[in-house]
């Protein structure tokens, strides 16, 4: 009855906003629990292992090959911050919108706003929602491709310098190379007397440590 009562007390957009909101909770609220129990990750990118690590990196990186000595030509890296390389428009990201989009629109319905506002503030609040939630899955994403990749394999691998990497291993730069099938962005070192700046193409000759790569200039 206090179903019905709360229903029948919402306007006509409210139960719009509702019939919206409502069964997109569930959906999430499903797939979140699957998402902890390990099923049911892999259209957003969490569960397919090493083919995603390279989502944050550069979208003009070639897509086939081995990279290895240089048989893939790597060109200029663009902006590292990885606003390319986020899942925005997937099934999880509409749902979260819709869940977002219905409630928020519910709360401002019920108090007064006018429709064109409401549906205005809610569709920006979705949005937003959206793009959260493709930076947290990345990042998990990212964390678990780290977890499982192993920088040894980057050995022999082209590159090319994302950050300038300091002479005779005084400091760390970044690059993007080609570790098991995809490119991503790791930290390195060389043993070079001269740094190696960005845009320079590089070879994997080693690793430092557990999280480094020793390169040289190519």
């Amino acid at each position: 009855m206090f179903l019905i009562d709360w229903w029948n007390s919402l306007s006509t957009a409210a139960q719009i906003f509702a019939c919206m909101a409502i069964p997109a909770t569930l959906i999430l609220l499903i797939q979140t629990i699957l998402l902890f129990l390990g099923i049911g990750g892999d259209e957003d990118g969490i569960g397919e292992g090493m083919d995603d690590i390279g989502d944050g990196a550069p979208d003009d990186l070639p897509d086939g090959g081995d990279g290895v000595f240089g048989e893939n030509e790597i060109v200029e890296a663009q902006d590292g911050f990885g606003w390319e390389g986020l899942r925005i428009f997937t099934f999880r990201g509409i749902i979260a919108f819709f869940v977002v989009f219905g409630w928020v629109g519910i709360v401002m319905d019920g108090a007064g706003a006018p429709l064109w506002v409401t549906v205005l503030v809610s569709a920006i609040c979705g949005f937003a929602m959206m793009l959260l939630l493709a930076i947290l899955l990345r990042a998990i994403m990212r964390l678990r491709s780290d977890g499982n990749a192993d920088n040894r394999n980057a050995i022999g691998s082209a590159g090319k310098v994302y950050l300038t990497i300091p002479p005779a291993r005084s400091g760390e730069g970044k690059v993007y190379v080609m570790l098991q099938g995809a490119y991503v962005e790791r930290n390195a070192v060389t043993d070079d007397e001269e740094a190696i700046p960005t845009g320079a193409e590089i070879v994997v000759v080693g690793v430092s440590g557990q999280t480094d790569l020793v390169v040289r200039r190519k």
